[in-house]
């Protein structure tokens, strides 16, 4: 399968009609070795080569895909002039681009009114989120799930804001029971939902969440970086579909569009329901000034430089493919999910494997049926390293016996567990084209799983 080159000759074209924008200025003599400039570039691409064919869709394993080819080009656009999106007079044009891609993405959530901006990514999006929620409820904790991404502990250590993780039920959901339980304590400032988490794609019950604060108070952040744009697709499950439909009633939402937004890395996005939290970064401006078109993006924004690049990249792609529910953004995603469903099905007709609960956007986790639970992550990293060298890449996790016990059961199946977690097959089945490739990576997965048993036996 070869790359995408087909829009390099655009590249070529836009460029001239970039360079007439500054036509009255005095020419300038760049004198460039081509020949030394080769010889470095060809050294790249083969050290390059040394690379997962993410690209591809038999790369299934980790949560990586190449950005949209008009996303490609317009970055590599930016960086003949390499705008600085931290103040306006450092990038005049990608600022204004900026606001209007993080307006697109604020409306997707059904937010009008909102204060945001593009970070470096999810991580440090999530910090902001948190940093503003420790500031507007000082010394109280924030909870997350045991799912949620490792960062928001770790951020919570940095900012010295007390942290709490909140069991997780067989779905790897919160646990609503448990939450509440902690929330009775009356020392919770916030409560981190996570809408896609990054080990098996489950969506928290935020409806439930919303119920439980307008009894407790507490602020909601919803990191929903790998998962917010699934708010688009159409095929949904009803309890999926409901955490999203009221995403717009929660304080702060972080989204990364270098995931499913088509991006090159890194480009995240933090995004306030309430622009009054602007104080938080500048205190000396009143509350109108942070809805202002005359905003510099430094001013809410705790990074510094950022690449203007990011935002022309992410403007230009909303423009070829807008974020509707009946577009053909929107029906990419669709697709990932039919894959993941249609991968999921199989597995659960499949003698060899127990699957964990229906994926909930487009990851599937499954374990090999073994007599226990070492035997099983055994026969998994055997598969795991067998499907690479058939160009068939999967990625593996460590779960907790929780999320199987359920599906055990229910495949009238015995697993003795002399360890606490087992190793998963996983799939991120996050490309449109893994649909129609389903049944290829099927056979290959077909073929090295009787291989390894066959050995095993």
């Amino acid at each position: 399968m070869t790359l995408e080159k087909q829009g390099l000759g655009l590249l070529t074209e836009a460029l001239a009609t970039l360079e007439q924008g500054f036509a009255s200025l005095p020419a300038v003599q760049h004198d460039s070795d081509l020949p030394a400039m080769r010889s470095v570039l060809l050294e790249v691409a083969e050290r390059m080569q040394d690379n997962f064919p993410f690209h591809h869709p038999q790369y299934a394993g980790q949560m990586l895909k190449p950005p949209a080819e008009i996303a490609r080009l317009a970055y590599m656009l930016a960086t003949w002039i390499n705008p600085n999106n931290h103040a306006l007079d450092g990038g005049r044009a990608s600022s204004v681009m900026e606001r209007e891609a993080v307006a697109n993405i604020a409306a997707m959530f059904g937010w009008q009114t909102h204060l945001g901006h593009l970070t470096s990514g999810g991580t440090f999006a999530n910090l902001e989120g948190l940093w503003v929620a420790g500031n507007l409820h000082p010394g109280k904790k924030i909870l997350a799930s045991a799912q949620a991404h490792y960062t928001h502990s770790r951020i919570c250590g940095v900012l010295k804001i007390p942290f709490q993780s909140v069991p997780v039920d067989h779905r790897a959901r919160m646990d609503m029971a448990a939450l509440e339980d902690l929330l009775r304590q009356g020392d919770v400032g916030t409560v981190v939902a996570t809408l896609g988490t990054t080990a098996v794609g489950a969506v928290d019950p935020l409806p439930e969440i919303l119920k439980l604060q307008k009894q407790y108070g507490f602020r909601i952040h919803v990191d929903t970086a790998y998962g917010g744009y699934f708010i688009l697709a159409d095929n949904l499950d009803a309890e999926a579909r409901a955490a999203y439909d009221c995403i717009k009633e929660v304080d702060s939402i972080v989204v990364d569009p270098h995931k499913h937004g088509l991006q090159p890395y890194g480009c995240g996005c933090i995004l306030f329901k309430d622009p009054a939290v602007g104080s938080w970064y500048k205190h000396d401006s009143p509350y109108t000034y942070f809805s202002s078109n005359e905003l510099h993006l430094g001013e809410i924004s705790l990074e510094c430089s950022r690449a203007g690049a990011s935002a022309v990249a992410l403007w230009a792609t909303q423009r070829l493919l807008p974020m509707t529910r009946s577009g053909e953004f929107a029906a990419r995603l669709s697709q990932s999910r039919a894959a993941a469903l249609k991968l999921f099905d199989k597995l659960q007709q499949d003698p060899r494997f127990i699957t964990a609960a229906e994926p909930q956007l487009d990851i599937v986790v499954w374990i090999v049926k073994a007599p226990s639970a070492s035997a099983s992550s055994r026969l998994a990293s055997a598969i795991f390293e067998l499907a690479q060298q058939h160009d068939l890449h999967l990625a593996q996790a460590n779960l907790s016996r929780s999320l199987f016990t359920n599906a055990i059961a229910n495949a009238d199946a015995e697993m003795e567990w002399d360890q606490d977690t087992v190793t998963c097959l996983r799939s991120c089945l996050m490309k449109p084209e893994h649909l129609a490739w389903l049944d290829k990576i099927w056979a290959l997965l077909d073929a090295v799983t009787n291989q390894v048993l066959a050995e095993a036996a």
